[in-house]
């Protein structure tokens, strides 16, 4: 590449990343702002008088520190019971032979296909007939439903690209099909598990619909709810939005820049693999 093409290719990327970053540094930014700062026309980049005190209000004067707990539970136990599932389920996919295997997959992406509005009814009625509405337990088996789908076909690619060589192998020397997955499959398969991970984690954090329908109560609200709290029927405290965006944001941004190579690899390999 000559060195105009590839000036040109970084100040292309320079500019993805701007328009990627933009909206997260201008939450950052307005999250320091006083109120009547963040309705100055033209925008001011920098603030003026930078507070804190955004944060001081969603930290100790709403209930924001409880949704935030709310949210770890609910998403930790859904990605963890979906992650449970949806291993099982591939690596059947994956290994075995039966009849009706490519329809009952086919099957599975339909859960995936129907629009949230059409579930929404049948959920309820299901969750109020079990006494799981406002409770943590429905909460994490709707989301467990909904990522459930996704995760069992993108692990069901990766787990086919494995040799099966190697599981034979172990047989041969004495090993149970439980070993084989737990021993040899599950370490090869680490970048896979953890993009179906990092993929239903950030889904049902951000999940917004099925939490306002099924978490009437404070206990077992979730942080997108919790932040239409901050609106009222005259105004909105933008300031308090801000942070409590930048607040539920954090966890998010941790878990990919901890997790970034093997997300990357194993989105990488769903989709390239089968």
């Amino acid at each position: 590449m000559t060195a105009r093409g590839l000036a040109a290719t970084y100040a292309f990327a320079a500019i993805v990343v701007i328009v990627c970053l933009f909206p997260f540094l201008w939450m950052v930014i307005s999250s320091i702002k006083v109120l009547t700062e963040l309705y100055t026309i033209p925008p001011t980049w920098i603030p003026e008088a930078p507070t804190l005190g955004n944060y001081a209000t969603v930290l100790f004067e709403s209930n924001i520190p409880r949704y935030f707990l709310n949210s770890i539970v609910i998403s930790v136990g859904s990605t963890a019971l979906a992650l449970f599932l949806a291993v099982f389920a591939s690596y059947g996919f994956a290994r075995f032979q039966f009849r009706g295997k490519t329809y009952y997959q086919s099957f599975i992406l339909v859960g995936q296909l129907l629009p949230t509005a059409a579930i929404i009814v049948p959920l309820f009625v299901t969750l109020r007939y079990l006494d799981l509405v406002n409770t943590y337990l429905g909460l994490i088996l709707v989301y467990m439903i909904v990522t459930l789908p996704l995760s069992v076909w993108m692990l069901t690619s990766y787990f086919k690209a494995i040799p099966r060589e190697l599981e034979e192998a172990a047989i041969i020397d004495g090993a149970s099909r439980i070993g084989v997955l737990f021993h040899i499959t599950l370490p090869l398969s680490v970048p896979g598990i953890v993009a179906v991970m990092v993929y239903a984690f950030v889904t049902t954090w951000n999940e917004f619909i099925f939490a306002l329908c099924f978490a009437n109560d404070s206990s077992v609200k979730t942080l997108p709810i919790g932040l239409a709290e901050f609106t009222t029927e005259f105004n909105t405290d933008w300031g308090a939005v801000m942070a409590a965006s930048v607040i539920m944001t954090v966890p998010i941004a941790i878990l990919f820049l901890s997790m970034q190579k093997y997300f990357v690899g194993g989105m990488m390999a769903g989709a390239t693999k089968g």
